[in-house]
């Protein structure tokens, strides 16, 4: 009793100290591990092949998140080094073979997406072809189910949802297979129609369709137990499959659904002395069973994510909160040369095979349990990066900020032809997109939204903030939407009734000046003409601008890069904000009515100066893009800006 009260106590206070528990810190620790070990890949044994895991992916998931959250580009170098380790240039995957026909092989694919859509090189959109082909001719059960692996015949494991539906799901919303979209819906459904038990919710590790495999019910063909990270395996599938998921398509509410049904299972069978899950997951009491860390950190990410996404209620973030302070307490640990360490996780459970796994308790008992896992490793880091997001999301939470796709409205064709709007787009992940900057307004909780109209009151009501970036010319656009006097009128009355307007214009030859001055001139800022801060080759210096201390907008920045600008004009009530030595207004602030607008002649904050990838770590455009979103959400009025209908 005194041993469990002690826990309660420590329980509490690390609960009630979260945001605090600084749960990136925890990734940034756990990924110094991971660049440690697995320097090149998971290849550490000369005397072991590497070979192209679902491992990997797990973990190097959980960099892409910590990358995303910190722009530092180490994590991005690492995702790339790992996957060129396996991808050759003429985008071969090596020791894949495609006639395996194994789901466990395709999780990867998410990783040479985000290669592909950061890079640009081919050899990884090939990659990831391959994958995608595996699956149009991956075998299937009677309805449409994927098998597991082509060795195990009319199997479905809840393991394989996790490794197939989230790079399916992408590559199809990306590349335009809509038909894609309800064969995913049905793999979860045929999934929970045949392996979730009625009376728990909980869903059994393996169905057999066939009915023959030693380990299948004869009249059911399920597995005998409901292991837990098969489970968290399905949870965290939903979550990552719904964050792409059209918003119209009528599968995502059955998706939801299925979702809402799986966590209200989870939050049953945790255990309310630790926070934590036990291996197999409803025999708590049962002879050898344990508290297991891969499921429990896989079961903290999905609910948080979820709950962050909207698809659960926030009434579940205890669940994640009670379950992070428990790994931190029983899994975290740090050795005597300050390397933090994973505890806890089982290293594989699985069904069939040779030697065969009959999937008896006694079986799942007999697996070993180890010290840095990499599923339990790369579990951990996707659990602490969401938890770390729970830090800033109150910062803008019910906001909305909207990206105007009309006045720069560029179109170009993707790799396979069609033709998408291009250049400071939120999806773009390119050099020149805004997904950075997107993902800092997300980790704030604020809902972005893509306006592709002319900004009239209807199509501005319920947005906080309105970004207009480097509006086109003739040379952008064949076809330019010019600003209008209309559009100048609509915009300012509605900054005047509350909005945030940020005007991130462009230097001469590169954006259009006297349509947009209509606008900027409502304000009393006029963007002049012309080309400063220009920068020959890799001498950053030229597009170097001291931050003073006690800046306003940015007063913890140093420095940041902004390359061939223009210059700004003001006049009342616009004021300056940021100044160059030599005069040159860099930031330049309005307040007009109960609004404001915020205008820089740089639109300095897309993927190429904050991703970490370019430019020296002595610019801090990153940390600047976070401060600069801060402050913006601090002028919206404090009631909100417009009533939504």
């Amino acid at each position: 009793m005194k041993k469990i009260t002690r826990f309660s106590l420590v329980l509490y206070l690390l609960l009630t100290q979260l945001p605090g528990l600084q749960a990136q810190n925890w990734s940034e620790k756990m990924a110094k591990t991971v660049m440690t070990i697995w320097k090149d890949s998971l290849y550490t044994d000369p005397a072991k092949p590497a070979k192209w895991t679902y491992d990997q992916g797990v973990i190097l998931k959980g960099i892409e998140g910590l990358w995303y959250q910190t722009g530092d580009g180490q994590y991005f170098a690492y995702l790339q080094k790992c996957m060129d380790f396996f991808v050759n240039d003429k985008g071969e995957i090596r020791t894949y073979k495609q006639a395996d026909y194994n789901l466990d092989n395709v999780l990867c694919g998410r990783i040479l997406l985000t290669l592909y859509h950061v890079t640009g090189k081919e050899k990884y959109f090939k990659a990831a072809q391959t994958l995608r082909e595996q699956l149009r001719n991956q075998p299937r059960t009677k309805e449409g189910g994927f098998w597991h692996k082509k060795i195990y015949p009319y199997q479905m494991w809840l393991d394989g949802l996790y490794m197939a539906e989230a790079f399916y799901t992408e590559y199809a919303v990306t590349y335009n297979e809509p038909d894609a979209l309800n064969d995913i819906v049905n793999q979860f459904r045929w999934m929970e129609l045949h392996a979730r038990d009625a009376k728990t919710g909980l869903l059994y590790h393996g169905w057999d369709e066939s009915k023959t495999q030693q380990w299948a019910n004869p009249q059911t063909g399920l597995s005998p137990h409901f292991w837990a990270r098969a489970m968290a395996w399905y949870g965290m599938a939903l979550v990552d499959v719904l964050e792409d998921f059209p918003a119209d398509h009528p599968g995502r509410d059955t998706l939801r659904a299925i979702l809402k049904r799986f966590a209200e299972a989870i939050k049953k069978v945790q255990d309310p002395a630790t926070g934590l899950w036990y291996d197999i997951i409803n025999l708590p009491r049962e002879k050898g069973n344990y508290l297991e860390a891969s499921a429990s950190s896989m079961f903290v990410c999905a609910i948080a994510k979820a709950v962050r996404l909207g698809h659960l209620p926030a009434t579940y973030l205890p669940v994640s909160q009670k379950g992070f302070a428990g790994i931190l307490k029983e899994f975290v640990k740090t050795d005597a040369n300050g390397q933090t360490n994973l505890h806890g996780t089982v290293s594989v459970s699985g069904l069939g095979g040779n030697p065969y796994r009959d999937g008896s308790y006694a079986y799942y008992m007999s697996e070993p349990v180890v010290v840095n896992d990499p599923k339990g490793v790369g579990a951990f880091l996707q659990a602490a990066n969401e938890m770390a997001l729970q830090k800033t999301l109150s910062e803008g939470k019910g906001k909305t900020v909207l990206l105007d796709d009309y006045f720069n409205a560029e179109k170009k064709k993707d790799i396979l032809g069609t033709v998408k709007p291009y250049h400071y787009k939120w999806y773009e992940l390119y050099n020149n997109g805004f997904s950075l900057l997107g993902q800092i307004f997300g980790s704030k909780g604020v809902a972005k939204q893509t306006l592709s109209e002319a900004p009239t009151a209807k199509n501005l009501r319920g947005a906080d903030m309105y970004l207009i970036v480097d509006a086109d010319n003739i040379t952008d656009n064949p076809t330019p939407n010019y600003v209008q006097p209309k559009d100048a009128e609509e915009v300012y009355n509605w900054v005047k009734a509350g909005g945030v307007l940020v005007l991130l214009h462009n230097d001469k030859g590169n954006a259009e000046f006297e349509h947009f001055n209509l606008l900027a001139e409502k304000f009393g800022i006029h963007f002049n003409e012309d080309s400063r801060n220009r920068v020959i080759g890799n001498e950053y210096s030229g597009g170097k601008i001291d931050i003073p201390v006690g800046n306003p907008i940015l007063p913890s920045v140093k420095k940041i890069y902004q390359k061939e600008i223009s210059s700004i004009s003001l006049k009342a009530p616009a004021k300056a904000l940021l100044n160059k030595e030599d005069g040159t207004i860099i930031f330049a602030v309005a307040k007009i009515g109960k609004g404001t607008v915020f205008a820089t002649g740089d639109p300095w904050l897309y993927n190429e100066y904050t991703d970490g990838r370019k430019l020296p770590t002595e610019y801090e455009n990153y940390p600047a893009a976070q401060q600069l979103v801060s402050w913006l959400i601090k002028q919206i009025p404090g009631k909100g800006v417009r009533k939504k209908k």
